[in-house]
């Protein structure tokens, strides 16, 4: 599959199983909140809802796996190293049932931490801690899917992603059905209904990728703990939770600080909150096939390929964006009519619908930098251009939002967009000579009599492309 050529189709043909796969990850929370609203009571919503918000946030927290093991995986495949590849996939089965493990022993710590952080009822929180006190036991499951992810769509294998997806929602929508409304087990439902989904997605997904665990890589100790590997993944993967909790802290502030503006301002800003995920969705699948083709070009020392990688990338990139602007202009009122009936918070939501059609043209240069960065594992430069970009962020907010208020606060979100897309286009070079010195590193110096007893000898340093790991129907 490396060896295929870089192509619009190529690049289509990775990202859109994603963006679909993407949209079926709000329908699940709709349909969540819909049955446990059957009820007819208050603080089972409420339950669910804050239950499920802390539980994502804690194996959020584990996220970097996902994007570590695609940049790693994608550069192995690269470098036709397939017994890597395999222990690859096995780190990342280990660290998410360590970290599953982990927070299932520190669930008390974790629970109390989020009520003490966002109290609520004591009927929510007591129904929501019934909620938590089942669904925790699918954390190793929820982990270690972010680390299968990673590496089937470092595979390009970002159909077998969306199966997994379908297969997990549409179960965890069947058995909501029946543990709430057939079998009336309430809140306790939804959460069985979830822990049964992740499950199944965990066994779905190594039935998926068992062309791996056909070598030996995956159960070699000396190379699946190979010290210097590790010392890389963990370096990588620290990098990446770091950056993460600087754009958890961006978004967490937009919201905390919006919420200072009164109710409506609030609920409005919830609302155009939904229009920027489903902008993500959209360019998040581009993003991810920078990081599948900038990887595998990186492992194979062809700078020309990443080049071209990244063009195609931020071509399409750029193509959906603009879509997505336009498609916001003439269609956010409608949207937002559906969202709510509330006259006053319909009223503040156009006020700043101008704000939601920029996002995509803001944003999407950081989206498509960090696949490549990803695909590169120039993890430090994306640790550090995020952390100018929050600090630009903080200034902007103290800035402009006292005296624009909501609008200033929008503002400062669109400039922390377009200073993480500068950054990292100022550190872009960098990147490129990394891998123009790596590629180096990949070309033996021939003597005189090797090239004349074999010239094709040094023309050829790949090892034989392992098509098992890089198709959607492995043998």
């Amino acid at each position: 599959m490396t060896d295929t050529p870089i192509t619009h189709s190529r690049v289509l043909k990775i990202a859109l199983p994603i963006v679909l796969s993407n949209i079926t990850v709000p329908l699940l929370g709709l349909v969540d909140t819909g049955v446990i609203g059957q009820l007819g009571q208050a603080a089972p919503i409420g339950a669910v809802g804050i239950g499920a918000f802390i539980l994502s946030a804690a194996f959020w927290m584990f996220g970097f796996l996902r994007m570590g093991i695609t940049g790693l995986t994608a550069q192995a495949i690269g470098a036709g190293d397939s017994p890597e590849v395999s222990a690859l996939l096995m780190r990342a089965l280990l660290v998410g049932a360590a970290g599953g493990a982990v927070l299932i022993a520190g669930q008390v710590l974790v629970f109390a931490g989020a009520f003490a952080l966002s109290p609520a009822s004591d009927q929510v929180e007591s129904l929501a801690r019934d909620y938590m006190a089942v669904r925790i036991w699918s954390a190793p499951a929820a982990i270690a899917m972010f680390g299968i992810t990673g590496w089937l769509i470092a595979a390009e294998r970002t159909r077998s992603v969306l199966l997994i997806q379908v297969w997990m929602n549409g179960l965890n929508v069947v058995l909501d059905l029946w543990f709430v409304l057939g079998l009336g087990w309430g809140v306790q439902g939804v959460a069985f209904a979830t822990f049964l989904a992740d499950w199944s997605g965990l066994a779905l997904g190594l039935w998926v990728c068992r062309g791996a665990f056909a070598r030996p890589g995956w159960r070699d100790p000396a190379l699946l703990f190979a010290r210097e590997r590790l010392r890389r993944m963990a370096r990588i993967s620290s990098d990446i939770l770091i950056r993460l909790l600087l754009l958890e802290a961006i978004m967490l502030s937009f919201i905390f600080t919006g919420a200072g503006y009164g109710d409506a301002t609030l609920a409005a800003n919830q609302i155009l909150l939904q229009f920027l995920a489903l902008i993500a969705y959209g360019l998040d699948g581009f993003a991810f096939a920078a990081e599948t083709l900038v990887g595998q070009a990186f492992g194979r020392g062809r700078v020309d390929l990443l080049k071209r990688a990244a063009r195609f990338a931020f071509f399409w990139g750029f193509a959906v964006a603009a879509v997505q602007a336009v498609a916001f202009a003439l269609m956010g009122d409608a949207i937002i009519d559906i969202m709510t009936t509330a006259v006053d918070v319909r009223a503040e939501a156009r006020q700043y619908l101008l704000w939601i059609a920029l996002t995509p043209l803001a944003a999407v240069a950081a989206f498509v930098f960090d696949g490549i960065f990803v695909g590169a594992t120039a993890s430090r430069d994306m640790r550090n251009m995020m952390a100018v970009s929050a600090a630009i962020y903080a200034v902007a907010v103290l800035v402009l939002a006292p005296a624009f208020q909501n609008h200033g606060l929008w503002a400062a979100l669109m400039i922390a967009f377009v200073a993480r897309g500068v950054t990292m286009a100022l550190r872009y070079p960098s990147v490129l000579r990394g891998a123009e010195a790596y590629s180096q590193s990949l070309r033996p110096v021939p003597t005189a009599s090797a090239t004349e007893e074999n010239p094709s000898r040094f023309n050829n340093r790949s090892s034989p492309r392992t098509m098992s790991l890089t198709s959607d129907n492995p043998p």
